[in-house]
């Protein structure tokens, strides 16, 4: 790994040099908002890395609740990956279609909230994986099921009233993975019912700005961009977007940095732009 890349982010190179270790396990966290027109379920079972398991967050998530993949229970979260055969001590690597849209979260959910300390993203993604006429199955993998013992952090899990209480006293600061035009109310929201703009006091951070043709930036990269946003790294920070899953890109580059003063607003837009008694700005700042 090059000293100026980030810790948690792995070449297609490692990956395909420990294909078929006993303690790898290779997940498929593929997700697709509709404007993309991908189906994620299809492109696996089209073709996946070899020994690579689906998974899909909107299954292994709280569904008590009506928002899309929420963080799980720990032992629900833990019954789950279990099945798959996972365990907290493997090494973990996960992968979606682009290189960095979707992985980032669960990543962020298997390693930040669930406590697992080997978890990686794979650099380029699936795209870039076919790019570079790397192996592919079509063959569902089987392993044993596993023990999943996690140890849970709740506190990098923001729900609403506590994001509230960040807005009104602006406790900390608030980066935004949602287009700069989503952002500015400038353009419409994907998802009906949505009011548009943003928290009061939130920068924005757009998630597309931590990658170049999926890969992930060199740390002074991504020192510059999150500065440039008008971000301090000495200052804790909570990520948000539309539904909480591309906030975790943004986390990724914080702790790429070192900086694990974050936490993430798991309803993101999803409930915040949904309601009539939250505040909402417009316009860029």
């Amino acid at each position: 790994m090059a000293a100026d890349k980030s810790r948690f982010v792995v070449s297609a190179d490692w990956l395909q040099s420990e294909l078929g270790a006993k303690d790898l396990r290779i997940l498929d966290a593929s997700f697709y908002l509709p404007a993309q027109k991908r189906n994620a379920d299809a492109e696996y079972a089209g073709g996946h890395i070899p020994g690579a398991i689906r998974f899909d967050q909107d299954k292994i998530a709280d569904h008590s609740t009506n928002l899309p993949h929420m963080v799980p229970s720990p032992e629900l979260f833990a019954a789950e990956v279990g099945k798959l055969g996972i365990s907290e001590t493997d090494r973990i690597v996960v992968y979606d279609g682009p290189g960095l849209f979707a992985s980032p979260r669960v990543w962020w959910l298997f390693h930040i909230v669930m406590g697992a300390p080997n978890v990686f993203v794979l650099d380029g993604g699936l795209d870039g994986w076919k790019a570079e006429g790397r192996p592919l199955e079509t063959a569902l993998p089987t392993f044993e099921p596993a023990t999943f013992k996690p140890n849970f952090n709740g506190s990098r899990v923001v729900a609403l009233d506590e994001m509230r209480d960040i807005v009104d006293s602006r406790s900390l600061q608030i980066a935004d993975a949602r287009s700069a035009g989503r952002f500015a109310a400038v353009e419409p929201e994907p998802r009906e019912g949505m009011r548009s703009g943003h928290m009061p006091g939130a920068k924005s951070l757009p998630s597309g700005v931590f990658a170049t043709n999926g890969k992930f930036k060199s740390l002074p990269e991504l020192r510059e961009t999150i500065e440039k946003a008008g971000i301090d790294l000495d200052k804790p920070v909570v990520t948000t977007c539309g539904s909480g899953i591309t906030a975790a890109i943004i986390t990724l580059a914080l702790e790429s940095l070192g900086h694990s003063g974050n936490k993430l607003y798991d309803g993101s837009w999803s409930e915040w732009g949904s309601r009539a008694d939250t505040p909402i700005a417009t316009g860029q700042d």
